[in-house]
């Protein structure tokens, strides 16, 4: 099932917009779907790596050079 979603954007934003799907023969709502996907995977990409970077700084790890030392 789908629902509709409209939103108001500036004019400048909607020429990016319909000039990226000429190029790439795209619908506005295929851009907007798989922008808002992309975006979505994006911030939830973030909160994971924000929780595992807590958990390897309380272990001592700070960077990718204390992660190397410590399995090597």
């Amino acid at each position: 099932m789908r629902d509709t979603l409209t939103v108001s954007i500036p004019r400048e934003l909607r020429r990016i917009i319909d000039k990226i799907c000429d190029g790439e023969g795209l619908s506005r709502s295929d851009l907007v779907r798989q922008s808002l996907q992309d975006f979505l995977f994006t911030r939830q990409f973030r909160g994971i790596r924000e929780q595992l970077m807590r958990k390897a700084q309380q272990k001592g790890l700070f960077s990718d050079d204390d992660i190397f030392k410590r399995i090597s």
